[in-house]
């Protein structure tokens, strides 16, 4: 499936929006920050992380495929119900 880039798009929203879908996935289910952190082997801290897009003058958060596969194991979803639409431009500029 070809997916839609954005090219305003900064990184630090998409990492909001990862976390936006990582709340909502979660929170549908009935699952706590602690049960989801534990079962993708991740702190509760990390995990909270993630869900906030990063800390408050902190570089957004910036998972790993391992962390995005296991999250999206964990949620039921496939890993790209879990990526928010469209994608940032990642390209060097």
């Amino acid at each position: 499936m070809l997916q839609t880039v954005d090219y305003d798009l900064s990184w630090e929203e998409y990492s909001r929006r990862l976390g936006v879908n990582l709340q909502r996935l979660r929170n549908a289910r009935g699952l706590s920050q602690e049960r989801v952190a534990f079962d993708a082997g991740l702190s509760r801290l990390q995990y909270q992380r993630l869900e906030r897009g990063g800390f408050k003058n902190d570089s957004p958060s910036n998972p790993t495929a391992k962390t995005l596969i296991a999250l999206a194991e964990i949620l039921g979803v496939t890993v790209n119900e879990l990526l928010p639409q469209p994608w940032p431009d990642l390209h060097a500029k």
